[in-house]
């Protein structure tokens, strides 16, 4: 959830006692590390699920607002936009059943929002990039009222020197534009998924995490269409990384795949934060350094793909997740869960099998992949272990899934929990028909008639039917 500031504007000075207590905060964190401090817990699993709120006609709905205030729930939290908002799901020890009860929880709690939107005269849709929204909605007359948001926006374009933001994504169509703030990020929404892990297992499961968002990215992809633009099947990731971009370095990016793997431990992140990214949000706050509350907000304003998180257990020491940005919104409750087991049967199956994966795939490669699948989806090919080429589709078919499967049943899932979850990942796959492909198909039949095809989306996404099982 996004960590609030008190007020946007900052001195000099706030910006040098920052960096001088998050450069403390680091420095205990890898004492912490170094001396094994840092919670040992069971493994768990977390979510979170980002939305928007559309008029009847599939358009975007502002009125975040009033939704928030009606539903009342700590789960459920304000986006960048006004017309987005965040819903949260509580953290599962790995055990038989725990993706049912996920999906439960999701679909109780989408369902009471769904409630609280009508009232609103909105519906709530989840779908990476809303293909109504347009340009002009991306304004800040539609920036939620959060402090953090309009620092956010501030020292973004402080950083630019008020320089306007370049958009530029070429595909099937090429989209160039300029922006003038940081609201190009609202139309990004995306299905976040949480791996609370022992830190000395947290610099592999980073790793494979990076390894094997080529594969997720594109079973996963949902987001073709931008300002009437057909783009990537995925086309949330150059969106994102272009929309907060504030110099030309893979280190000033602040949206990034990264230069590498981590070579012997998680620090080797918080280490970058430390001396490679300016300071954004210089908010200090009356809280001990055992609680790395600057630390934790610096580490908030770097959007990797795969970041390393730290946050406070229960028993008052510090954790270490690993969030896997990479898959979109939607298209149902269904396939966003078994997006998440498909990402944790595979991890955890990798984690147990594959001790050189980052010596047989060079990470160059898998960078390659990344990119590459989310621009092609389904119909990209991609390196493997010890440069095998091939499909990423039948890589999933006949080796990824499978192999999460197994990685499942290591984690105390039944079988038959199992294929109720992976089924639906392998039929989207053998039918190609992810989110994206759904939208294309649809686009190809009945043109650019976004409102309508919006609307198709919803009444699809309300039946209650993963997107493999949709009609044009």
């Amino acid at each position: 959830m996004g960590q609030e500031i008190s007020h946007s504007s900052f001195s000099e000075e706030d910006f040098k006692h920052f960096r001088e207590r998050m450069i403390a905060e680091t420095s205990l964190l890898e004492q912490w590390m170094a001396d094994d401090a840092l919670d040992q817990g069971e493994p768990m699993a977390g979510s979170e699920i980002e939305a928007w709120l559309v008029t009847d006609r599939g358009l975007p709905a502002p009125v975040n607002q009033a939704f928030l205030q009606y539903m009342d729930d700590p789960l459920v939290v304000p986006e960048l936009s006004t017309f987005n908002v965040e819903l949260n799901t509580h953290p599962l020890l790995f055990a038989n059943g725990m993706f049912d009860r996920m999906h439960e929880e999701l679909a109780e709690l989408w369902q009471r929002c769904k409630i609280a939107a009508n009232r609103e005269a909105a519906h709530m849709l989840m779908i990476g990039i809303l293909p109504t929204v347009q340009q002009s909605d991306l304004c800040l007359g539609n920036i939620s009222g959060m402090q953090r948001y309009q620092a956010l926006n501030e020292q973004v374009l402080r950083m630019r020197n008020d320089q306007p933001l370049m958009l530029d994504i070429l595909a099937r169509e090429h989209l160039v534009a300029e922006h003038d703030d940081v609201m190009l990020e609202a139309a990004t929404t995306s299905f976040q998924i949480h791996l609370k892990i022992p830190p000395e297992q947290a610099a592999r499961a980073y790793n494979l995490s990076k390894i094997i968002s080529a594969p997720m990215v594109a079973l996963s992809a949902n987001s073709p269409f931008l300002f009437g633009h057909e783009l990537w099947d995925e086309t949330r990731i150059p969106l994102f990384e272009q929309s907060v971009a504030v110099g030309a370095s893979d280190y000033s990016k602040r949206v990034t795949f990264g230069v590498r793997y981590a070579e012997h431990s998680i620090m080797e992140c918080f280490e970058a934060n430390r001396d490679r990214y300016p300071v954004l949000l210089p908010q200090l706050m009356d809280e001990p350094p055992e609680s790395l509350a600057h630390l934790r907000l610096h580490n908030g304003t770097i959007w990797r793909w795969n970041r390393p998180l730290v946050g406070i257990s229960e028993n008052g020491k510090a954790h270490i997740r690993i969030e896997h940005r990479v898959v979109p919104s939607g298209p149902s409750t269904l396939d966003v869960i078994a997006n998440a087991a498909f990402f944790f049967g595979l991890i955890q199956e990798l984690m147990a099998t594959e001790k050189d994966a980052e010596a047989r795939l060079p990470f160059i490669s898998a960078k390659e992949n990344f990119y590459g699948s989310a621009c092609l989806g389904l119909d990209a090919r991609v390196t493997w272990f010890d440069g095998r080429e091939g499909s990423v589709a039948d890589l999933c078919l006949q080796q990824l899934i499978p192999q999460a499967r197994v990685g499942l049943a290591r984690m105390g899932v039944t079988a038959g929990e199992a294929d109720r979850w992976l089924d639906i990942i392998e039929a989207r796959v053998a039918s190609r028909q992810t989110g994206a492909r759904w939208q294309r198909e649809w686009v190809t039949r009945n043109g650019k008639d976004f409102p309508a095809m919006v609307r198709a989306y919803r009444e699809h996404q309300e039946s209650a039917q993963p997107v493999h099982a949709w009609k044009i």
